[in-house]
C-alpha cells in the first residue's frame, strides 16, 4: 500500500494513482510507427518477457537503490534499442520501472 503519488492526494492505492488522478489507459500499440516495433511491443513474446521482468523486479530499480519500494510498472530498455532486435529482446538490457521514473528517462531521451 502506498500514496497516491499526485501532488496533495492522500488517497491509498496499490499501486499507481488513485481513480480520481489516473491516467486514462493509453494503447502503446496504436502509438507506435515503426512497423516491426509496433509487431515486437504487441507479441505475446513480448508480453511475456515483460510479466518476467515484473515478477523478478517487482520494485522500481531506481527507486529502489534510493531506499524506497515502488512498485514496477513499466519495463525499460536500460540502452535504447532503436529497432535493432538482439537490444530489444536482451533481457539483461531490461529493467522494471515505476511510471515516474520511466517518464524522467523517456523525457531525457535515454
Amino acid at each position: 500500500m502506498q500514496f497516491c503519488p499526485e501532488p496533495g492526494c492522500g488517497a491509498i492505492v496499490t499501486r499507481g494513482r488513485c481513480p480520481a488522478h489516473a491516467a486514462p489507459p493509453r494503447d502503446v500499440c496504436a502509438s507506435l510507427t515503426d512497423a516491426q516495433v509496433h509487431k515486437w511491443y504487441c507479441s505475446k513474446r513480448w508480453r511475456e518477457l515483460r510479466a518476467s521482468v515484473i515478477r523478478e523486479q517487482p520494485f522500481c530499480r531506481v527507486c529502489f537503490t534510493f531506499g524506497r519500494r515502488v512498485l514496477t510498472v513499466d519495463v525499460d530498455h536500460v540502452q535504447k534499442h532503436n529497432g535493432d532486435p538482439d537490444l530489444f529482446w536482451n533481457r539483461e538490457n531490461l529493467q522494471g520501472l515505476c511510471k515516474a521514473c520511466h517518464a524522467k528517462k523517456t523525457t531525457r531521451g535515454e
